[in-house]
């Protein structure tokens, strides 16, 4: 299973979420192709209700402790309840890479 894989299941199993996508963003910063390290999450889950964002942000971090241990370098995550997403479905968009060879292109 990739990470990307235990990255979507684990997230399936702690939020139940009525929406989930889970990007590899890896190919866009200084990694060998192929690489799983950089992520982006977007998660929208009943479990977010009366939850500030740093908590919220706190459970994601929780529930992908191993997955953070065994090479995953950033995770962006968006988190919200289904109230939420309704009224706005816009996903921020992550900033270029400005590490290593791609600091100057």
């Amino acid at each position: 299973m990739s990470l990307s894989q235990r990255i979507e299941h684990k997230l399936r199993e702690a939020f139940a979420p009525a929406l989930l996508q889970v990007h590899n963003e890896s190919d866009r910063h200084s990694v060998p192709r192929g690489s799983e390290t950089h992520f982006k999450v977007v998660v929208v889950s009943a479990a977010f209700e009366n939850k500030a964002p740093v908590a919220r942000h706190q459970l994601v971090y929780k529930a992908l402790a191993e997955e953070m241990k065994a090479g995953v370098h950033a995770l962006a995550i968006t988190s919200r309840t289904p109230d939420e997403w309704n009224a706005s479905a816009e996903v921020p968009v992550s900033p270029p890479c400005l590490g290593g060879s791609k600091a100057d292109a």
